[in-house]
């Protein structure tokens, strides 16, 4: 995918699941359902870590359910960001900041409110609409090389180009990453947020492991892609969004005037200690993963069997990973609740769980709550005060099985 090295090394072997953010209605459920294997290789060249693209992104995201701006916290962030590098470079009126996967506008809007001129370019027709809706000019498009041809001939490069979980889910990294610089201004900077593939193994996440994200990225191997397309990382920060990310800070490699950073000298030494450039490294991730299987199965089948009522919250992409990967269906978990309309009264794909509006939860009187998106469970737990009151307790997945105080 990267480097052109035949795969062969396994990192971790999840069986067979449906696209994640395929949500059914009740007629589909009668229906033949999809499942595409979710098997994980790691190259041992450049240790990009990789799935096979068995369903193309076309596919996957020209119409999308996930929109970005449910989860409160993370606008929060995104806001913080805006603030943060429309300081650091000196953006205004006559600066161009460009948004790959822009989703609903949940980023481009605060440089809107800046008076910085942005185009966010998003595939997803149903998501840009809404983008468009709050101000924010959106291209529908898929991003790459093509792309950005178009965009620097019409003279759009861009002062800043950002993008958060976008290159996880490019099949063609190499492509993309040409495409950011074809776009970028000869003093310009990229930056890129991605969930760190250190984090991921240390913290037993597999369940961010699904057909939309083909790459899953270290520092190491972000460098590597990178630098074959004449772009240099000469910044990083990790975030804690998504269970520890990194968001990277790339220009081009003829701009001198962007020195590497002492973390980003720091972080590579912590990749390169920790093993990220041997393949014996990857080998006991799966075990892992096998045991929070259990582990979650063990405290499932102890509340059944105690009678013990269990729903959902949350309706995310990663719940899907873990559900069909552990075999949770209606006989563990009644129902789940989201906060997106796109998603409430439609059944999850694989599991057929039902998803419902959150008053739901708020009915049922359950006595425990998986959360599903365990990486906005301090945003979660606040939401659920209520329902914590009355006796229900909550618990996460990841990265075991764990009923919170």
């Amino acid at each position: 995918m990267c480097c052109g090295t035949p795969l062969r090394h396994t990192f971790v072997d999840l069986g067979n699941s449906p696209l994640c953010e395929s949500y059914l209605t009740a007629e589909q459920c009668n229906q033949m359902e999809p499942f595409y294997p979710l098997h994980v290789y790691v190259c041992e060249k450049c240790f990009l870590v990789q799935l096979e693209e068995f369903v193309s992104p076309k596919d996957i995201f020209t119409e999308y359910a996930y929109f970005s701006s449910y989860a409160d916290s993370w606008i929060e962030h995104m806001r913080r960001y805006a603030d943060a590098i429309t300081d650091r470079l000196s953006l205004g009126k006559h600066s161009f900041v460009v948004e790959v996967a822009s989703n609903d506008g949940y980023l481009l809007q605060h440089f809107v409110k800046k008076g910085i001129p942005v185009l966010g370019i998003e595939p997803a027709a149903n998501v840009a609409k809404v983008a468009v809706e709050k101000g924010v000019p959106t291209l529908v498009k898929f991003f790459g090389e093509q792309t950005a041809r178009e965009l620097a001939a019409e003279g759009k490069q861009a002062d800043l180009i950002c993008g958060a979980n976008v290159l996880a889910q490019v099949p063609r990294p190499n492509d993309f990453v040409r495409g950011l610089k074809l776009l970028l201004k000869p003093g310009g900077v990229i930056t890129i947020e991605f969930p760190h593939l250190m984090r991921l193994m240390a913290e037993n996440q597999f369940d961010t492991i699904y057909h939309e994200h083909f790459t899953y990225l270290s520092f190491l191997s972000a460098e590597t892609l990178f630098a074959a397309q004449g772009l240099t990382l000469f910044d990083v920060e990790e975030l804690p969004t998504h269970g520890g990310s990194l968001r990277i800070y790339a220009r081009h490699a003829e701009d001198k005037s962007k020195p590497m950073t002492e973390r980003a000298t720091a972080l590579r030494k912590r990749e390169v200690d920790a093993g990220l450039q041997r393949l014996e490294t990857y080998d006991g991730f799966s075990e892992q993963v096998k045991e929070t299987k259990r582990k979650l199965l063990e405290f499932l089948i102890g509340a059944k069997r105690a009678g013990k009522k269990v729903v959902g919250y949350g309706a995310p992409g990663k719940g899907n990973t873990l559900l069909n990967y552990c075999g949770i269906r209606t006989d563990f978990i009644d129902f789940t609740v989201d906060r997106s309309p796109y998603k409430q009264g439609k059944f999850l794909p694989g599991s057929h769980i039902p998803i419902h509006a959150p008053d739901k939860l708020r009915e049922a009187r359950a006595d425990y709550v998986l959360i599903l998106p365990w990486n906005f469970k301090e945003e979660i737990v606040q939401q659920l005060a209520d329902v914590r009151a009355k006796g229900t307790r909550l618990v996460v997945p990841i990265p075991e099985t764990r009923v919170l105080d």
